[in-house]
């Protein structure tokens, strides 16, 4: 079971990491470029820390198309989020239908092949 869960645990944590790496500096516009990418460079260097465990792990169990899968919903769900309470963004309903579509394709993506 650990197998099946700890993937997705580890794939939160490292999106929120890199959620702040890519995003976290908008919402201090003040500080200089150069240093925003040597903070999201070192914010990053944790997400990596996370995310090569849990596709190690992971690929016991999950194909890596399923992983990747697993990741971007991931990262919709962890950027939304984000968005919204970090950045004080609103989640308009095309964001929320566009996300829902996306969510939508790796229902395909875990079915397995469609039978012809």
């Amino acid at each position: 079971m650990t197998a099946y869960l700890l993937p997705i645990g580890l794939l939160f944590v490292s999106n929120i990491f890199m959620t702040f790496a890519w995003y976290g500096h908008l919402g201090d516009l003040s500080r200089p470029v150069w240093l925003a990418v040597l903070l999201a460079w070192g914010i990053a260097f944790f997400e990596y820390c996370l995310a090569v465990p849990a596709n190690r792990i992971g690929h016991a169990v999950y194909s890596t198309a399923e992983l990747k899968t697993m990741q971007e919903v991931i990262t919709l769900i962890v950027f939304a989020g984000f968005a919204t309470f970090w950045l004080g963004e609103r989640m308009t309903v095309n964001h929320l239908i566009g996300f829902a579509l996306i969510a939508g394709g790796a229902f395909f993506i875990f079915k397995g092949p469609i039978a012809a």
